[in-house]
């Protein structure tokens, strides 16, 4: 889709309510828009500056760009109309459609994208954009920023919030500023893929509701990923419930937050949480990219700075490695035994007077294999204090970071302590002017993160089942009983339990012929959580006790399971997959059994599902410890869980389209060697 016309226009016509197309025409004033703006309203009178023309048929030219703001009810017309001129697009501000969740409102929009034809346009109930490159403001309100070469594209889902970006006092550069409004026809996906063609936009920096179309979405981040235009996103719903009714552990596990989340770790996209580490992170990116991964060192003059970056990055996965030796051999010649060489690292102010010596110890920071080093100083404010010793550090700083091989970064612990004057000087020598002490350090893991995943060169392929036809109700779908699931992933090389089904009567029989200890399982499909109603015997030894423990779970089922126990077990993990609405099919490891929902410790892994990213994902659970030999115990045999994740994997890519969702808990995880055995199943499908 071409919306270069509409993007970046040589004519502009303003349809509609009075004052906020006046509050258009003021903003293309402000910005320097150069080209032509024609007013259309049915009743105002003309002025000697401004012409208003009665209709989109009396215009003098055909407009590039049209800012609708007519009632609801005449806007498809109006939009037939200006298509039939043959204009470039146009942003729909008006509201009063799809949003309000009314027949009428879905009617209008209709109507709307039937009036449009193959037009492109913003919204509706839509606030408009800005594009700073081409000085085009096409929003009914102040616009604040200048002129850019290069700059980051934004695109918001919610119109204060783009305000609010704009108005920032970050020195973010921004060269576009659009919001989408309901995203009938533009949606951000079809931005970013439009925009990656921009060579004057170095980032993305989203904020979401919620993504119109997932595939595309995820189409689209790859695009900007092979452009070299990391992207930084806010998505606000990190509290909001699954909307799916989860029947397993795995289900409980997994939410919609937690499958985004698997998303945008996967996909190489910086998930923020506030809007200031949004324009921090952004900073970074347009200053170089991501950076290169997470080792970096932050020094300052103040040893409370330093405590403080400390406990801040607790949290935050950032690798505060030590100085290499050479490096701090060279320093310490510097610094003398009176500054203790570490990370963070404290450099005291013994040589703040001593610009020589302290561009030394810049350089040799500089030059120590970090992927970002930051320097940690807070000025006086403007014109109520003098700054001159601050200023002569930074410029020393800064001419340290002159060709350096590490991301250099001057951080203010306080947003407002570092003036416009010195961020600009920063960013004009490449160093990167970072506010806020939690949002600089968020800034940099974010950045990290990213860097190691475009290095590892991790990918998102989802795997997104057909539309089911007709009602997905509760009676189309159909669980298989533990024993038919086992035997159903067995066959796709998961090892199972010996064991067998068997009536009442015969199970402390086939405990017998088993040998002893076993376990006694009530089974049947309709008991899919069977410990929560006593379902299970577990350590069964003895005839007499398979005697009593088969009548005691007779109440539940006619017919009982009858396994092997193992008991040599070193961990127990959940292996699920569920299948999110719009991500598709989302693996689920955790830790499983009984700490599952004690501990809620899991990780949710979209496909492409290797061994690299399986190993990757368990690592990241705190149960990990005892997979690696924990208190003198054994290491497990995590060769083998892998194959039997990846096993369960292949099952639900090969029942794509019926599978609802899946639940192995627990795989009992052997020491090396050994293997494993899933002991417990759950599986849902959907009937054909």
């Amino acid at each position: 889709m071409d919306i270069h016309r509409l993007i970046a226009p040589r004519s502009i016509a303003l349809i509609g309510a009075g004052a906020w197309t006046d509050a258009v025409a003021a903003g293309n004033q402000s910005i320097g828009y150069s080209g032509d703006l024609w007013r259309v309203h049915p009743t105002r009178r003309s002025t000697d500056t401004i012409t208003y023309y009665r209709s989109v048929a009396d215009l003098p030219g055909v407009p590039d760009a049209v800012f609708l703001a007519v009632p609801n009810n005449e806007a498809p017309g109006v939009a037939a109309a200006i298509a039939a001129r043959g204009a470039g697009g146009f942003v729909c501000f008006t509201a009063g459609f799809s949003e309000t969740g009314t027949a009428s409102g879905h009617e209008l929009t209709r109507a709307l994208s039937a009036g449009a034809g193959d037009l492109p346009f913003f919204g509706p109930n839509c606030y408009g954009f800005v594009n700073f490159f081409d000085q085009v403001a096409m929003m009914p309100d102040q616009i604040v920023g200048a002129t850019v070469q290069r700059g980051v594209a934004l695109i918001c889902q919610s119109g204060t919030i783009a305000l609010t970006l704009m108005f920032n006092q970050r020195s973010l550069p921004i060269g576009c500023l659009f919001t989408v409004g309901n995203q009938t026809c533009l949606a951000v996906e079809d931005l970013i893929e439009i925009l990656c063609q921009d060579p004057r936009v170095t980032a993305f920096g989203l904020y979401l509701e919620g993504i119109k179309d997932p595939a595309r979405f995820a189409h689209a981040a790859e695009l900007a990923r092979q452009a070299g235009k990391p992207i930084a996103v806010i998505k606000s719903g990190r509290t909001a419930a699954a909307a799916r009714t989860a029947h397993s552990h795995t289900g409980a596990l997994a939410g919609a937050d937690e499958v985004f989340e698997a998303f945008c770790r996967q996909a190489g996209i910086a998930r923020c949480d506030t809007l200031g580490t949004l324009c921090e992170t952004l900073k970074l990116f347009h200053a170089g990219g991501p950076l290169g991964g997470r080792k970096v060192l932050v020094m300052g003059a103040s040893g409370g700075d330093m405590a403080m970056t400390a406990d801040v990055s607790r949290e935050l996965a950032l690798d505060f490695a030590p100085l290499p030796q050479a490096r701090a051999a060279a320093l310490r010649e510097v610094l003398t035994d009176r500054v203790t060489i570490a990370n963070p690292f404290d450099i005291h102010t013994y040589l703040w007077f001593d610009p020589p010596a302290l561009k030394r110890v810049f350089i040799e920071v500089l030059h120590s294999g970090y992927d970002a080093a930051g320097f940690m100083l807070d000025s006086p404010p403007e014109g109520k204090a003098d700054s001159a010793a601050y200023d002569a550090v930074i410029d020393v700083f800064i001419e340290a970071a002159r060709g350096a091989p590490t991301r250099a970064a001057l951080i203010a612990s306080l947003p407002e302590t570092i003036s416009a004057r010195i961020r600009q000087r920063c960013l004009d020598a490449g160093v990167i002017p970072l506010q806020g002490q939690r949002e600089a350090l968020e800034a940099l893991a974010l950045a990290g993160g990213v860097g190691s995943t475009w290095t590892s060169n991790q990918r998102v392929q989802l795997q997104l089942p057909p539309p089911p036809a007709g009602d997905m109700g509760d009676e189309r779908i159909h669980a298989l009983g533990e024993h038919e699931g086992k035997a159903a992933l067995a066959a796709f090389g998961v090892r199972i339990p010996k064991g067998t089904l068997a009536p009442e009567r015969a199970a402390a029989a086939a405990a017998m012929s088993l040998g002893f200890p076993v376990v006694i399982k009530a089974a049947g499909a309709h008991l899919e959580h069977k410990t929560e109603v006593g379902g299970v015997a577990l350590n069964i030894r003895t005839e007499a006790d398979a005697h009593a423990a088969a009548l005691r779970l007779e109440t539940l089922s006619d017919t009982l399971l009858v396994e092997e126990m193992l008991i040599d077990g070193v961990a127990e993990i959940l292996v699920g997959i569920i299948v999110d609405p719009q991500f598709g099919q989302v693996l689920v490891l955790g830790a499983g059994g009984v700490l599952t929902e004690l501990l809620s410790d899991s990780v949710s892994l979209l496909p492409p599902w290797t061994r690299a990213s399986v190993e990757s994902a368990l690592q990241r659970l705190s149960v990990r410890k005892l997979l690696n030999g924990y208190r003198g115990k054994p290491a497990a045999d995590v060769d083998a869980l892998i194959t039997t994740v990846l096993a369960v994997a292949h099952y639900a890519t090969s029942h794509l389209t019926t599978l609802v969702e899946l639940d192995v808990n627990p795989v009992i995880v052997r020491p090396a060697g050994l293997g494993t055995v899933a002991v417990d199943t759950m599986i849902r499908l959907r009937k054909e």
